[in-house]
């Protein structure tokens, strides 16, 4: 069968126009892609479905072609995404966010190298440890050293709470005998 001519007129049949609706968008969207790439053309479709729903294709966006239709006054303007404003007002903008990159870059800077001498202190810190290792390298001795540690550091900070209580209870025995004085 080949191809053929087919007759230009609507389709009655709303599922066969839906089929016959996508296939010519498609197609339609190559089309404007081949001239936009072969002619370095600024092109742009907007195109609504039967059901309403709109498609759009534009080489370098339909905004931009959109804005250069619109605007042929000659006075230039800048497109951002999701406005469009005045040359003068686009270069404020841009130096304004030029500023605020430079100031978060400072605050990465200072945030990496806080987090440089941080690494280092846990290094060094490392070092002096009895088991420098982290927990789940050590092999069962390490831990059980590392266990008999633990408790003797455990008595000690006993021990230095029961002298700061006792020295705590003799001050307060101290302030009560000198008020009674």
């Amino acid at each position: 069968m080949g191809r053929r001519k087919i007759e230009m007129k609507m389709v009655k049949d709303s599922s066969s126009r839906q089929v016959t609706f996508s296939k010519r968008r498609t197609g339609l969207f190559k089309k404007a892609n081949e001239l936009a790439t072969l002619c370095a053309a600024q092109v742009a479709i907007v195109v609504f479905s039967p059901g309403g729903k709109p498609y759009s294709f534009g080489h370098p966006s339909v905004e931009v072609v959109a804005e250069r239709f619109l605007n042929q006054d000659g006075k230039r303007r800048v497109s951002i995404p999701g406005q469009v404003v005045d040359q003068s007002q686009g270069e404020a903008k841009v130096g304004r966010l030029g500023r605020q990159l430079n100031t978060v870059l400072t605050l990465l800077q200072a945030e990496t190298k806080r987090g440089e001498v941080l690494n280092e202190a846990i290094r060094e810190s490392r070092r002096k440890l009895k088991h420098p290792k982290p927990i789940k390298e050590l092999d069962l001795d390490e831990l059980l050293e590392m266990k008999e540690s633990m408790e003797e550091f455990h008595e000690n900070v006993r021990g230095r709470v029961s002298e700061i209580e006792a020295s705590y209870s003799l001050l307060l025995l101290s302030n009560i005998v000198v008020k009674q004085a």
